[in-house]
């Protein structure tokens, strides 16, 4: 299968609202130049709700560890996975936090799963084996969490979506983030990292690339040329969601991120593109025909409605 045609990126002025950026992303999407994407996990809403939280810790700028918290929100797409009430996105999960079953502080994303069924249970999010999971990478902390830009293994976090009984795990690594891919084999299903390929789930089809852009001496990095090849292979499997760590430029000056990977993906953009690596104090951003959403330090629930 071919790539898809990339072309520069249509961008919002810095002062459009949620609501002008929904609109505008939905009359591109009558005019989008690959017609192989489908119209699922399409952004319907303009706002996202906060459903719940998480206390956890990270570490300081500048030294030290601080408690802060998690988001979880909420934010309507046209459909989900079949068999699926929700999806959930999350990345950049840098910090640890006490598990609900007790024990010493575990890695954030942990936690996170740990925490599903009991939110389930107060009808706060579906139950577990009713959420698919995607993971935008760096998912590690020092357990310490006073280290800024620690990197180590975190099969943890994959695995314990997976034992928390999520119908799906899949995403993408961070450039902090260890794997070895034989260590999720130990459940079936296993968890999917994705890295230039993809794996559809429910009629929903998710492509992902991990890492950023860099010296590629360095753990989590690759040359620009490579990491763009990578890119391409996703974006010609004609994903409902791309998956990338380190994403695009949003429409905003302070939704930073990779200008070249906004350009590449241009108008032939997914319905949605999930990304993290860097902050944007407001998540979503229009790009093509899609939108972007950024979890860098958040997790998302995606629910069908408006």
């Amino acid at each position: 299968m071919s790539s898809p045609e990339v072309t520069a990126a249509s961008y919002e002025p810095a002062t459009a609202s949620a609501n002008e950026i929904h609109q505008r992303a939905e009359s591109q999407l009558l005019r989008r130049p690959d017609s192989r994407y489908r119209l699922a996990m399409r952004v319907t809403g303009t706002e996202l709700t906060t459903v719940t939280g998480l206390a956890y810790r990270q570490a300081r700028s500048g030294g030290g560890t601080e408690s802060v918290r998690l988001p979880v929100q909420r934010l309507a797409v046209d459909r989900v996975p079949e068999g699926c009430d929700a999806v959930l996105v999350a990345g950049d999960l840098q910090g640890v936090a006490p598990s609900p079953y007790g024990g010493a502080a575990v890695l954030l994303g942990v936690a996170l799963a740990d925490h599903l069924a009991g939110w389930a249970q107060q009808g706060l999010v579906p139950p577990p084996d009713r959420l698919a999971v995607v993971l935008a990478g760096d998912l590690y902390s020092a357990p310490t969490a006073d280290v800024r830009g620690a990197s180590g293994d975190v099969a943890d976090v994959w695995l314990a979506f997976a034992a928390a009984g999520c119908r799906l795990v899949t995403g993408v690594l961070g450039n902090h983030d260890v794997l070895e891919p034989s260590d999720l084999t130990r459940l079936d299903p296993a968890p999917t990292p994705l890295d230039g390929d993809a794996v559809e789930h429910g009629g929903v089809r998710f492509a992902g690339v991990g890492g950023i852009v860099g010296d590629p001496a360095r753990p989590g990095r690759r040359a620009e040329a490579d990491q763009l090849a990578l890119l391409r292979r996703a974006l010609a499997t004609a994903p409902d969601v791309l998956v990338l760590h380190e994403g695009p430029t949003g429409n905003r000056p302070d939704q930073r991120g990779n200008a070249v990977i906004a350009e590449r993906i241009g108008r032939g953009a997914p319905p949605m593109t999930v990304c993290g690596h860097v902050h944007w104090p407001e998540p979503l951003s229009a790009l093509g025909g899609g939108h972007v959403l950024n979890v860098d330090s958040r997790a998302v629930l995606l629910t069908a409605g408006r």
